[in-house]
């Protein structure tokens, strides 16, 4: 089993006190109210695709983010000033978006990496991400759940390339035909397909209204827990 991170197995999810006292940077000082805090986190968190205007250095740094955190960092303050925020501002909330312990869980992850465990099925995380995830999966306790995290700007290569997930199913010891590859991402989960594995589209909504998602993912592929 080869899982995305971002809105498949946890999801930011804003906090008000993320955005207090924070205003655009406009002629108006406009409040970052619900609407642009929606707005900000969806930028911040959409896996394929670009949202403001970019200079050539910007759109570089973008299309490698990825790879490697000094670009990461550089692209996602980009977005975020080009969005209205001030610097100050924008460093805030970039601090949030690589702090693990400012991603949620979905309900039934853990449930999940357990259950996968117990049965022998080995697992791996496979994401397109420039900062170390595992903390996150320390704080629900499915660190040891995990057989691999194969996260991009460690091993240098971003989904869809099928490179990444060769280095997945390599370290977990599993041809692609006996493995199922869930994220959120058609375009870059997707990418999977190329080998020959399975793939099972999850939708990343917010946590509060995606109980049993990865559960039916996996129930509809045939995998009891």
């Amino acid at each position: 089993m080869l899982f995305d991170y971002s809105g498949t197995l946890f999801r930011l999810e804003e906090d008000e006190t993320w955005f207090a006292g924070m205003e655009l940077d406009t002629e108006d000082n406009r409040e970052v109210d619900g609407h642009v805090q929606a707005e900000l986190m969806r930028r911040l968190t959409a896996p394929t695709g670009r949202s403001v205007s970019m200079t050539p250095e910007a759109l570089e740094a973008w299309l490698n983010r990825d790879l490697a955190p000094h670009l990461h960092r550089e692209a996602y303050l980009h977005v975020l000033r080009e969005s209205g925020l001030a610097r100050h501002h924008a460093e805030s909330l970039y601090g949030r978006v690589i702090d693990p312990a400012c991603w949620t869980p979905y309900p039934d992850t853990a449930t999940v990496l357990a259950g996968l465990h117990r049965r022998g099925i080995r697992t791996a995380v496979v994401s397109n991400i420039a900062f170390d995830v595992r903390p996150a999966f320390d704080a629900i306790g499915a660190t040891g759940h995990v057989d691999e995290f194969v996260l991009s700007f460690e091993v240098g290569a971003v989904k869809p390339d099928p490179a990444i997930f060769q280095t997945a199913l390599e370290r977990v010891g599993v041809p692609a035909e006996r493995a199922l590859m869930v994220g959120d991402s058609d375009e870059a989960d997707g990418g999977a397909r190329a080998l020959g594995c399975g793939f099972a589209l999850v939708d990343p909504l917010p946590t509060r209204e995606r109980k049993d998602g990865l559960i039916a993912a996996l129930r509809a592929n045939g995998i009891q827990l």
